[in-house]
């Protein structure tokens, strides 16, 4: 009898998903996340809850993800980002509409004009810029100071928007953001306002910080995400060779969720690296950022830091899908990143 029961709910449901996947849409109504197949007002509110709030996010989803958050089958899981993919066309498109959508990339200044021609102008939205280096090479201080420039207009090189502060090391120094500001002639106050800090006290902490974020990108206008270090939390959880895919794993994931942070909402994700000595390199400089080729490969612009004599330091550009390797000279002092 019970079994019965249970195949006649199984039969119900599966009505119910045909249903939903023959509804038609209103002629020139554009399609929503409840026209997907499955997706009813409950299975939505948890996707809108999770951050998953347009076609775009759901496309470019994982069935995984979509499984572990809205309570969803793997099945409907799948066939609700195939929908969402044809509705948006996601296929082969010629080169001069991605070209148009490069347009609308946006370039936060450093506050040094020799980064920023290094840079082609200042670090780009929609990627993940990495800068990496040895202690006291100035890796927060870029932190700190492209908090305060984000908070510029536009036509000063900002991107007038909040920033989300992600810190695993507690080397956030809000005093040394207001310092900055008040060289840019900025309220302090008014900057701090503007900056949302977490503290991310291991791995899987760091990552959820990383999934919440997508929830206050909008209502925030945030347009800076910085995490700070990246590595730090993983490098000390996964010891030895043993752990290394584990380790690689998940920090694959995490580059993932800040990269489709960077692409669906236009935004600079900008991180910091430590670094770590190559035995096997006898000639040279034998420094080379953590986390190997999954760092690497996700980072689209690459920047090797390292001190100089006095405050002065020199960024090296690693690699960069469209700009040239090159090396600029910078200071770091109590204003700020200057020339």
């Amino acid at each position: 009898m019970k079994r019965e029961k249970k195949e006649e709910t199984m039969s119900l449901e599966f009505e119910n998903q045909e249903n939903l996947e023959e509804t038609e849409r209103e002629p020139g109504k554009e399609m929503s996340i409840t026209d997907l197949p499955g997706i009813g007002p409950a299975s939505a509110e948890k996707l809108l809850a999770a951050g998953y709030d347009s076609l775009e996010a759901i496309a470019v989803a994982s069935p995984s993800e979509l499984v572990a958050v809205a309570g969803i089958g793997e099945g409907t899981a799948i066939k609700a980002i195939k929908a969402a993919r044809d509705s948006l066309e996601m296929g082969f498109e010629t080169a001069e509409k991605i070209l148009d959508r490069r347009k609308l990339i946006a370039r936060l200044t450093t506050g040094s004009k020799e980064l920023d021609e290094l840079l082609g102008g200042g670090i780009e939205s929609q990627s993940i810029t990495e800068v990496y280096g040895m202690f006291a090479s100035g890796k927060s201080q870029w932190c700190f100071q492209l908090c305060v420039l984000a908070q510029l207009p536009n036509e000063k090189g900002g991107l007038n928007g909040g920033v989300l502060y992600i810190d695993t090391e507690n080397s956030f120094r809000p005093e040394r953001v207001a310092q900055i500001a008040k060289f840019r002639g900025l309220d302090p106050e008014e900057v701090m306002k503007n900056i949302f800090v977490a503290r991310a006290f291991n791995s899987n902490h760091q990552m959820l910080l990383a999934d919440k974020a997508q929830e206050l990108l909008k209502e925030k206008n945030i347009k800076l995400v910085i995490v700070d270090s990246l590595t730090s939390q993983f490098r000390s959880e996964f010891v030895g060779r043993g752990q290394l895919s584990d380790r690689q794993q998940k920090l694959n994931g995490h580059m993932r969720t800040l990269q489709k942070i960077a692409e669906l909402y236009n935004v600079v994700v900008f991180v910091t690296n430590q670094v770590m000595s190559r035995p096997d390199v006898l000639f040279g400089d034998p420094t080379d950022a953590i986390g190997g080729n999954i760092v690497k490969h996700a980072s689209k612009t690459r920047i090797y830091l390292r001190k100089s004599s006095g405050s002065k330091r020199i960024a090296k550009l690693v690699d960069s899908p469209s700009l040239p390797d090159g090396e600029a000279v910078y200071q770091v002092t109590e204003n700020g990143i200057t020339d």
